[in-house]
């Protein structure tokens, strides 16, 4: 069964790309990994999608990252890395058309992969954001990377250390710029689709060229950066078995909320 819901407007121009998965959180595994980087790519030859707006299916979460039954056997080398996530978003794909992305509920660790390269993100009250990775055992690596680029680094740095025993609310979120609108409950969906359909009806090239100028000045610090991120995994994380052993003992209602 297909984890990802694709619907296009071809009178406004705007594609609806959900995440759908919610009995799992909307957990990206293999299939909807590999189903998202067709996606962007096709919207790459699909003139009727100008703006799109990317969601997540049902109330508790956007996306909770990667599935942790998705199991990649990885490299021996610490300077080689399978990342699967590596290819869910748009810019991965050499997609330039502008993305918006709606979130309610929980966002967190491999969520960022995706709400780095959206050119905006728009929350509703519910929302929450935060990075388990050091709790159990990992490196937050390319996430992080793409949060500092979207956040003052005391903000990303806090976000990316204290791990599932703080999460970030919508209206912190805004206040540090993660996140450009807060809406009612319910309502991020309408509002992201609604600027969608803005930028939608603008001549795309005048849009497609804003949205690749705005990523070029992120691009060579991102860059960078990556580069550095396999050997900083491999050497940082705890393995498999004991992450594991970290997972299984978490205890829900641990955390606190700013």
């Amino acid at each position: 069964m297909s984890g990802l819901r694709v619907s296009v407007d071809k009178d406004t121009g705007v594609a609806v790309v959900t995440l759908d998965r919610p009995a799992r959180l909307n957990a990206v595994d293999l299939e909807l990994a590999g189903e998202l980087a067709t996606t962007w790519r096709e919207f790459r030859y699909d003139d009727s999608v100008r703006a799109v707006v990317l969601t997540g299916a049902g109330e508790r979460a956007f996306c909770t990252g990667i599935d942790r039954d998705v199991s990649v056997p990885q490299p021996g080398s610490p300077y080689m890395q399978d990342d699967p996530l590596l290819k869910v978003g748009p810019k991965a794909n050499d997609l330039w058309k502008p993305v918006v992305a709606a979130v309610a509920g929980m966002a967190c660790g491999g969520a960022f992969y995706l709400l780095g390269e959206a050119e905006f993100v728009v929350a509703d009250e519910t929302a929450t954001f935060f990075d388990p990775h050091t709790t159990y055992g990992m490196v937050s690596a390319y996430e992080s990377m793409l949060m500092a680029q979207r956040m003052p680094y005391g903000e990303a740095a806090r976000i990316a250390l204290m791990g599932t025993a703080e999460r970030i609310s919508a209206r912190r979120a805004y206040e540090v710029g993660l996140v450009s609108e807060v809406t009612p409950v319910g309502e991020a969906l309408a509002s992201a689709s609604r600027c969608a359909t803005v930028l939608a009806g603008y001549p795309p090239e005048a849009v497609q060229g804003t949205v690749r100028a705005l990523w070029a000045g992120r691009e060579a610090a991102l860059s960078a950066a990556y580069a550095q991120a396999p050997a900083l995994i491999a050497l940082g994380n705890l393995p498999a078995g004991r992450q594991a052993e970290l997972f299984a003992a978490r205890r829900n209602g641990g955390h606190r909320v700013r």
